[in-house]
């Protein structure tokens, strides 16, 4: 990786870091399901998603990837914080609220990717 290419990748991460942490910082329970991580989740999706298409359309060059994609949506979305929820859930025995954690984290997530890409491309086809 070239110095520049790091720079990209850093401050994207830093960026998207800093954003999960301000809204992950107040817990916001709902009837004991994690809204929090759920949050961010569902928003660096949707983020990559309209990204994809923005990449494409535009033709960016690959440290734009680097800084939005895996830095930024990487470090605002957050794979560890999903599974401690589940697993806390799991340990409590809330297994119905693990099951609406698990299919919240993933299914919003998978829809507001293709949510983004559907936007961004409604867009650029007009």
């Amino acid at each position: 990786m070239k110095g520049l290419e790091f720079v990209f990748l850093a401050a994207g991460s830093v960026l998207g870091g800093f954003l999960r942490y301000k809204i992950t910082e107040s817990p916001l329970i709902f009837n004991t399901l994690p809204l929090n991580v759920l949050i961010v989740n569902v928003i660096g999706a949707f983020i990559l998603g309209a990204f994809i298409v923005v990449s494409q359309q535009w033709n960016l060059d690959g440290r734009y990837s680097l800084f939005a994609a895996v830095g930024f949506c990487g470090s605002l979305t957050t794979m560890s914080s999903f599974a401690l929820d589940s697993s806390n859930l799991l340990e409590n025995n809330q297994y119905g609220i693990l099951v609406a954690n698990i299919l919240a984290n993933v299914g919003l997530s998978i829809g507001a990717l293709i949510g983004g890409k559907s936007l961004m491309s409604a867009i650029f086809s007009n």
